[in-house]
């Protein structure tokens, strides 16, 4: 496996736990996904087939359409990790500012984690694409 692949199938390798994380939280715990929650959601499931795909075909170009994904669902990340920390309310519907769950040990909320989810897969597919686009033979 060559590196780009590697990266690539690392970086859906993280966008497969974060999925399989938050069904954890909506189906084994009972948590209901606020609005934003449920926008980091929709930015992260697809990325999961998106990212497979280029790792088995070798395609380095993905990036021009995961990181607009990422970047996105990162901004919304941060936006949700910032509400938690700083109010009690939130002005869309649903409880985005309360904290449903935290990780036992370092104190990370869902949109913690999401964020970080994010960043991952934005490092991974970066590392794995071909950002330089290679000279072409006359």
């Amino acid at each position: 496996m060559s590196d780009g692949r590697f990266w690539l199938a690392g970086g859906a390798g993280v966008a497969a736990v974060a999925t399989l994380g938050s069904l954890w939280f909506s189906l084994g715990l009972g948590l209901v996904p606020c609005t934003l929650c449920w926008y980091q959601r929709i930015l992260m499931y697809p990325l999961v087939v998106v990212l497979g795909v280029a790792a088995l075909e070798s395609h380095n170009t993905i990036w021009r359409t995961v990181v607009p994904l990422t970047v996105v669902g990162a901004s919304i990340a941060g936006y949700h990790s910032v509400l938690q920390a700083t109010t009690a309310s939130c002005t869309f519907a649903g409880p985005c500012a309360v904290v449903q769950w935290q990780t036992p040990v370092l104190g990370l909320t869902i949109p913690n984690l999401s964020l970080i989810a994010f960043v991952l897969v934005t490092i991974t597919v970066l590392a794995g694409s071909n950002l330089v686009e290679p000279e072409r033979q006359l």
